[in-house]
């Protein structure tokens, strides 16, 4: 559908190709099943949902005991490499009773498949979440047919982006066990040229995470450079070779915490759909990137701007774009317009070409399409929260590294290019008529040839495609606040399983 434009990007960033067994197994045009994506997950939805946890029908599968015995195994050992447990506990003893097991087994299916938590869990701007499922009738099937093991596995999430996190999982899981690494000490920054005891203890953590960190002793040379360039990397941090205050606290972040933050990446994917259009548009919120996908190929990447933490944040969704605003004035929100804006006076609005409509207290602010701070582009889509993606006449902010700074929606860096991608095919838009209606200044709608998906996601670690871990800060803090959340209900699900 795309014209493939721009230099593509690293797919692992936004996550969402598709493994090879899962696009070995697509076909052209899905029929729809119980694991197909229900009406409640395609992007534009509702963000309500049912209820994950629906009850059990009697009568439940009997299991022989070589049954029973694969079945324990089975989730012993998942709940650790699937990140639904963050260590074992041995209070967490499987049920003898056989009835009781099934219970815990269905319990475990759904964990894996659509995610632990339940509904009540949730935040208001988490509004990409799973839909109900029963895995009952899929389990009874599968203890009727002896295939008990190959159900579970094709539970998982079917993309790549998770399987690259498990295996992260696994790798970091090792490293803690083995001790983890140790704190470096403050002090001056360390680049080429610094030595000492310092520079020693810094090959020596950058080591555990890159088995290429040469060895040698104290010194800071070229070849230890390079290693923190891709430290560096991996941590989204300007690529420098200096170990500065940033660096250093990225590397002095405990292993436990990157593997809770894993474990909280790994829960968001069961909240994706198990399929969805091999053309859409990826943000990942706490990167700030945007990338576009065509055939489930990345075609087009950008730097993006997102929400700002402390009130700004970008909400988690999907939806439909339909279509391009050319020259859009910019409705204020009614916080915004009072908090911000009101309390400058009118000759700062008037110099800023906003217009206040109404009086009263039920007055409301729009900026001019001449003076807009959504440049000369939205791309509309619905969804509950009032955001979408968005030109800029301020360009400064994409060439930092942190980039959460606008009051939740998204705005980008290549917002033309991506413009003429979307409107590509349609007779009325072309390049040349896209051009002309900007220039000439006036506000015009362009509807897309065909309406298309974009997903809004908070990915803060994925794998690349070498198998290395890339880790992101926490901006508004929800990998902690989901991995405890996890860790409650699965605590809460092992008491009621006694």
């Amino acid at each position: 559908m795309f014209a493939r434009s721009g230099p593509p990007m690293v797919a692992a960033l936004l996550g969402l190709t598709l493994s090879a067994s899962a696009l070995a197994q697509q076909a052209p045009a899905p029929v729809p099943s119980p694991t197909a994506t229900p009406a409640a997950q395609q992007p534009g939805a509702p963000v309500t949902f049912a209820p994950q946890i629906a009850p059990i029908e009697l009568p439940l599968p009997t299991l022989t005991s070589e049954q029973a015995a694969q079945l324990r195994q089975l989730i012993a050992q998942g709940r650790i490499a699937q990140g639904l447990r963050y260590s074992s506990v041995e209070a967490e003893k499987l049920p003898a009773d056989d009835t009781a097991l099934v219970r815990t087994a269905l319990d475990y299916a759904r964990a894996l498949h659509i995610g632990r938590l339940d509904p009540s869990d949730f935040q208001e701007d988490w509004a990409l979440r799973p839909a109900a499922w029963d895995p009952l009738p899929g389990f009874s099937k599968a203890v009727a047919e002896n295939r008990i093991a190959q159900w579970f596995a094709n539970l998982t999430p079917p993309y790549a982006g998770y399987e690259t996190l498990r295996q992260g999982l696994a790798r970091y899981r090792l490293i803690a066990a083995a001790g983890g690494w140790s704190t470096l000490a403050a002090g001056p920054d360390l680049s080429v040229g610094s030595s000492g005891a310092r520079v020693a203890a810094l090959r020596k953590r950058l080591a555990v995470e890159d088995d290429t960190t040469p060895a040698g002793g104290d010194s800071f040379d070229a070849a230890l450079k390079e290693a923190v360039v891709r430290a560096q990397r991996r941590y989204g941090l300007a690529p420098t070779g200096v170990v500065s205050k940033g660096t250093l606290a990225a590397l002095n972040v405990p292993v436990e915490q990157r593997v809770r933050q894993i474990m909280a990446n790994m829960e968001r994917w069961r909240w994706m759909p198990q399929t969805m259009p091999t053309d859409r548009i990826q943000v990942n919120i706490a990167a700030a990137q945007v990338a576009v996908f065509e055939g489930d190929t990345p075609v087009m990447s950008m730097r993006g701007v997102t929400g700002r933490p402390g009130g700004g944040e970008t909400p988690m969704l999907s939806s439909m774009i339909h279509s391009v605003v050319l020259n859009p004035p910019w409705n204020v929100p009614a916080g915004i317009a009072q908090r911000e804006l009101f309390p400058k006076g009118a000759a700062y609005l008037a110099a800023n070409g906003f217009k206040v409509i109404g009086t009263g207290p039920g007055r409301r602010l729009q900026q001019q399409p001449s003076h807009s701070a959504l440049g000369k582009y939205k791309f509309d889509f619905a969804n509950p929260f009032a955001v979408y993606l968005h030109d800029t006449p301020s360009k400064g902010t994409f060439s930092r590294y942190d980039r959460l700074a606008s009051h939740g929606c998204i705005r980008l860096e290549r917002p033309g290019d991506l413009a003429r991608l979307l409107l590509e095919g349609s007779a009325q838009w072309t390049p040349e008529a896209i051009d002309a209606a900007i220039a000439k200044g006036d506000t015009v709608r362009a509807d897309l040839p065909s309406d298309v998906a974009v997903y809004l996601l908070y990915w803060t670690a994925y794998g690349s495609s070498s198998g290395a871990m890339n880790f992101r800060d926490d901006p508004y803090g929800w990998d902690k606040t989901l991995a405890t959340k996890i860790e409650n209900r699965s605590a809460a699900q092992a008491v009621a399983a006694r």
